[in-house]
């Protein structure tokens, strides 16, 4: 194996470039021992008798230039394999050719020509055994026809006297063929060890690639998944300083509307096929860059900086039409749309951007159906307001930045009072007081609902202790708190060490507290009413609140949203769903409470429909602690 050597195109190119940084050399080795010759024989001999050695001289410069390295790696495999498989024949004839002409001139030379043309001949077995040891069967050929034509012409022409040299010099080249085999085969596993460790790498980086690729795709969608399309952001914000002003990239945010009713109805296969559906549908929007599912029904776009902002919101308004278009499943065509919010990035952080273009996204949900948003000037503006505000809401001591008010409400056929309702009212400086309508927000952002919720509770437990008197108090409670685990132990612990009773106790939801997880809100107002507090629907009327929730949940009453209180004197319409909603109430053996009223008109409405209890300016505004209290002792006196 180690005479013709290894096979295949890695060890061909080995064999090569070893060769090529030896051969020169070599080349200009011989050419010296040439020129040395000719030189040594000048004006002895016929100067026809040297000519071979000049041309041999050409000829051998000429191979050494061929096998320069530069020259070789120029090559392509095939020919690099072509010229290794004529090498031998081609050197050996070479070789054959000046050793021949040597010998030929060592017969009529005298003693010191003789001697150099030995000593030269001997060193051209050496130089070859060396210079070809990663070729063995060019070295081979050198050391035979070097070798023995030099010993039977010096055995001819010396006699026994040439004996000794022709031992020495057989001798010494059969162990310096042995060496210079043994440093082949060195050669050849160092060459195979390189190679397996090459292909180990080249493996090893395909699997790195591969693993690499698969951390970056989203396995459902198949695009980018939230690391990849993060990483991709950062990317272009870093190459940010090359582009030219107002050709930044685009980010866009996209919040799939509905796609909770669907998987909540229909099941998570049906999500992953609508998630799979609108990947692909990015796909297809031109002046999409990139995208990627950054986590749940979010998606994130990147689209062309080239785009103005018309071209850019004609985009998203394309990409809009496209979510809409049904998705089929099981035979059901399932519809949603998707609310986008965008911007154009700028500086090389990645926060700041997904900050604005969240913002603006949360400015289109609000708007509903599908909106798409440009985050502006006056974005940034609220932005930092709103940082403003984040910041101190969340480092502040609740208790010390909350203030509660108390409205009344009535029964406005006795007029007797029956209760107050909390309302909260927080200050982020001590001067200025925000409704939760502008703080809620904050609280959910912060994680500090439930926190919100028993300062609230614990701060009207100990204010307006109407209860005491058998009056209601009533307390929202966020959407967070209908689900929250442990949020109904905690409030009954409250109402229990102010020493209260919970029937006395009203907790208020919206609607939206029961979106989120129905079953969990199911199970946790359950539990409300178990520990003996009584459930209240609030703003019913004012969003997609059905009658049927007032059939299938544990409600004890149901309060009619402000904005029929404000129709009742002008909208039949309006009067008609108030009377539906009583009549309904009354069924469900319901108490049935209106908000809002603000004139005599409106209560006389509201009466006449069959409403008794009733809440709103045109009774009493929010008052203090102190008023509220007032008020009671008035009432119980």
């Amino acid at each position: 194996m180690y005479w013709r050597g290894y096979r295949g195109d890695a060890m061909v190119a080995a064999y090569a470039n070893s060769l090529a940084r030896r051969l020169p050399i070599m080349a200009i080795l011989l050419v010296l021992g040439l020129a040395a010759i000719q030189l040594r024989y000048v004006g002895t001999v016929h100067w026809q008798w040297l000519v071979p050695g000049m041309a041999l001289s050409v000829l051998t410069f000429a191979q050494g230039w061929h096998w320069l390295p530069r020259r070789v790696e120029a090559r392509s495999l095939d020919r690099r394999a072509r010229d290794l498989a004529w090498l031998p024949l081609d050197v050996g004839m070479r070789v054959a050719i000046a050793v021949a002409w040597a010998l030929s001139l060592y017969l009529t030379g005298n003693e010191s020509q003789r001697t150099l043309v030995q000593v030269l001949l001997a060193m051209l077995s050496v130089v070859g055994l060396f210079g070809f040891a990663h070729h063995p069967a060019t070295s081979t050929r050198i050391v035979l026809v070097s070798v023995l034509p030099s010993i039977a012409v010096f055995l001819y022409t010396d006699g026994w006297n040439a004996l000794p040299v022709s031992l020495v010099l057989i001798g010494v080249n059969a162990a310096l063929a042995i060496v210079a085999f043994s440093y082949h085969a060195d050669f050849v596993r160092l060459e195979l060890s390189r190679q397996q460790l090459a292909r180990r790498e080249r493996t090893a980086a395909r699997l790195a690639d591969a693993h690499s690729e698969q951390a970056l795709r989203d396995a459902l969608t198949g695009g980018l998944n939230r690391r990849g399309i993060l990483a991709r952001i950062k990317q272009e914000l870093a190459d940010g300083p090359t582009r030219r002003a107002g050709t930044q990239p685009w980010l866009a945010l996209i919040d799939l509307d509905g796609f909770k009713h669907i998987n909540d109805t229909y099941g998570h296969a049906a999500g992953d096929d609508v998630l799979r559906a609108v990947a692909a549908r990015i796909d297809t929007i031109a002046g999409v860059v990139a995208h990627g599912r950054l986590g749940g029904d979010e998606f994130a776009i990147l689209f062309d900086g080239a785009l103005d902002e018309a071209g850019v919101g004609a985009a998203a308004h394309n990409l809009a039409q496209a979510v809409r278009q049904p998705v089929a499943h099981n035979n059901v065509l399932l519809r949603l749309h998707a609310s986008t919010g965008l911007h154009r990035m700028e500086g090389a952080d990645l926060g700041p951007c997904l900050e604005r273009a969240d913002a603006a996204l949360y400015k289109a949900k609000a708007r509903g159906e599908g909106a798409i948003v440009v985050f502006g000037d006056d974005d940034e503006v609220a932005l930092a307001q709103r940082a403003f505000l984040t910041r101190r809401f969340n480092d502040c001591a609740l208790d010390a930045r909350l203030r509660v008010l108390y409205q009344p409400f009535f029964d406005n056929d006795s007029g007797a009072l029956m209760g107050f309702e909390a309302f909260a009212r927080w200050s982020p400086d001590g001067q200025s007081w925000l409704a939760p309508g502008d703080f809620l927000d904050l609280a959910n952002a912060t994680g500090r609902t439930g926190e919100l919720t028993r300062a609230v509770l614990s701060r009207a437990l100990a204010e307006c202790e109407a209860w005491r008197d058998g009056l209601t108090l009533a307390v929202n409670l966020t959407p967070r708190d209908v689900t929250r685990e442990g949020a109904v132990e905690a409030l009954t612990a409250l109402v229990h060490a102010a020493g209260a009773d919970p029937s006395c106790i009203l907790l208020e939801m919206n609607e939206k507290a029961l979106l989120g997880d129905p079953r969990r809100a199911l199970a946790q107002m359950q539990a409300f009413r178990a520990a003996g507090f009584r459930l209240a629907l609030d703003d019913f009327g004012a969003g997609w609140s059905s009658l049927s929730q007032l059939r299938d949940l544990p409600f004890d009453m149901v309060k009619i949203d402000r904005a029929l209180a404000t129709a009742l004197t002008t909208d039949p319409g309006a009067r008609a769903i108030v009377s539906t909603i009583v009549t309904l109430a009354w069924q469900l053996d319901m108490e049935c409470l209106i908000e809002g009223i603000e004139t005599e008109a409106q209560a006389a409405t509201a009466r006449a429909l069959g409403i008794r209890l009733m809440q709103g300016y045109h009774f009493s505004r929010p008052a203090s602690a102190l008023v509220a209290q007032a008020m009671t002792g008035r009432a119980v006196a």
